[in-house]
């Protein structure tokens, strides 16, 4: 599997998206009861997303403590940024969930969260592999 260098932008960006996960992780497990109510969202919803978030906070932490990254590994976090961004407002398209004026809130702002995390990420990604390219010629 290939690597390339940790940059500085891509650090910043995984312990940024690494905060916010696990501050929302902790608020949708330790607050999801009192949370749907208020947000109109499902407790199931939340807390699956809360459970979901605190390991994938704690993996994002881990990678980015290396010096290298797996590219792999590196594309596969700004997909699932993606990923989860579009399914944040697929479900309130499709109309799977009604919430609140708040709950509406909630989902869009941690979706667009999500994009700038992607958005980060991804620069951090093109700046890895444009050095690992010039450092092999």
């Amino acid at each position: 599997m290939s690597s390339m260098p940790m940059t500085r932008l891509l650090r910043f960006a995984l312990l940024l998206d690494a905060a916010a996960s696990a501050a929302t992780g902790l608020l949708m497990v330790g607050g999801h009861a009192v949370l749907s109510p208020l947000l109109g969202l499902p407790v199931a919803l939340l807390l699956g997303a809360g459970l979901v978030s605190l390991p994938y906070a704690l993996g994002l932490l881990v990678l980015s403590r290396r010096e290298r990254i797996p590219s792999a590994l590196g594309w596969a976090v700004v997909g699932f940024n993606a990923l989860w961004a579009l399914e944040s407002v697929g479900i309130l398209v499709l109309g799977w969930v009604q919430p609140s004026m708040w709950g509406l809130a909630f989902v869009l702002a941690q979706a667009a969260a999500v994009v700038v995390f992607a958005e980060l990420q991804w620069w951090g990604m093109r700046r890895g592999r444009t050095a690992h390219r010039a450092a092999l010629a």
